[in-house]
């Protein structure tokens, strides 16, 4: 499996991921939604289970995704601060590029 975090990301990603109460924990991204040929996706910290595959990124942070689900393969994490600041987590190998 694989998956991208842009730069943005990384910086804030880094920041929860190096607060005391979250060590040992990981990014875990997961599908909240799927419908048609696309998926929407949440994140959250968490620890890997035998159900899981950690991905390790160019970026040095670890993501836990689901073994049985296909939609997370390709997944990529962006953050952007105009219009809205937040995250966007789309598959553009599934054909998704953001929300409808």
């Amino acid at each position: 499996m694989k998956c991208k975090i842009s730069r943005n990301a990384a910086k804030v990603l880094r920041a929860e991921l190096d607060k005391p109460e979250n060590e040992g924990k990981m990014l875990r991204v997961s599908v909240t939604h799927q419908h048609g040929d696309h998926a929407h996706y949440g994140m959250s910290l968490d620890v890997a289970t035998d159900n899981d595959e950690v991905v390790s990124t160019d970026k040095e942070i670890d993501v836990v995704l689901s073994k049985n689900e296909p939609m997370l393969d390709g997944v990529r994490i962006d953050y952007f601060y105009v219009p809205q600041e937040g995250f966007a987590i789309t598959n553009p190998s599934k054909g998704n590029h953001g929300d409808h």
